[in-house]
């Protein structure tokens, strides 16, 4: 009795933080760049049942195996490219294959991301809004006098009209994507990043999420209806040990 009121709550826990990680993605849907969290859980070691005779115990027969409270297992990211979307807006671009913008928050802290929707700060630096300023090939805040502006597939940018060069979009990459963390701001932060060389750089185009909004509904629908089924059963539970325990009192 005891062990299914463990593992009910157990499965409501772990239920809670699925959904928990659902609801961020699709909170996310629409942000350019963004990359889906993955939430997985585990059970603790399978245990072997086995039948016993009744008065003969020595000989057992094995009837199957029972796994026991769910507890989670990993968060993990999944780093698969969006779809491009044109724009049309002279300072966006997106990376088609590998690496990351980075970007020098306020303080010095750089961080990487996927979104290409920049703007250009009171200075006129290029930078992604609310993150800080977007770093060149050689780690350099990158300055433009105007937003009139070509860029060719490998980060080059010109002046428009002109073709005069400006400035080389940073690229980087990690030799594992695992090893990344992501912060409140949805910056990747991490350590060992090396200029990457397998990418297109496609300007006046943003990557988009790579949030499948048909499986975060399923998979909504899903969790909240394991969820309330969990806290069903988990109520009769209780009422049948508070029976119990009444019944058991007055005896």
């Amino acid at each position: 009795m005891f062990k299914g009121f463990y593992n009910l709550t157990s499965g409501m826990l772990s239920q809670g933080r699925r959904l928990d990680v659902v609801s961020h993605n699709m909170t996310n849907v629409s942000t350019a760049g963004y990359k889906a969290d993955v939430y997985t859980d585990s059970t603790f070691q399978d245990v072997m049942i086995s039948r016993l005779g009744n008065k003969d115990k020595v000989n057992s027969t094995e009837i199957g195996q029972e796994t026991y409270i769910l507890a989670p297992s990993e968060l993990w990211t999944d780093y698969t490219q969006g779809s491009i979307e044109e724009t049309g807006f002279p300072l966006d671009f997106a990376i088609q294959g590998e690496g990351f913008f980075q970007v020098r928050r306020v303080g010095g802290e750089t961080g990487y991301t996927r979104s290409g929707n920049f703007c250009l700060d009171q200075d006129n630096y290029l930078c992604l809004s609310g993150q800080g300023r977007v770093l060149d090939a050689q780690g350099q805040d990158i300055q433009l006098e105007t937003d009139r502006l070509y860029a060719d597939r490998d980060g080059n940018i010109y002046e428009e009209e002109s073709r005069n060069y400006l400035a080389t979009l940073g690229v980087f990459s990690f030799p594992d994507n695992n090893a990344l963390e992501r912060n409140d701001r949805g910056l990747f932060m991490g350590a060992g990043a090396q200029p990457s060389e397998n990418y297109t750089i496609l300007h006046k185009c943003v990557e988009r999420s790579n949030v499948d909004m048909t499986d975060v509904m399923v998979s909504m629908i899903t969790t909240q209806r394991a969820l309330q089924s969990a806290a069903e059963i988990l109520k009769i539970y209780d009422q049948v040990i508070s029976k119990d325990t009444t019944e058991i009192g007055r005896m």
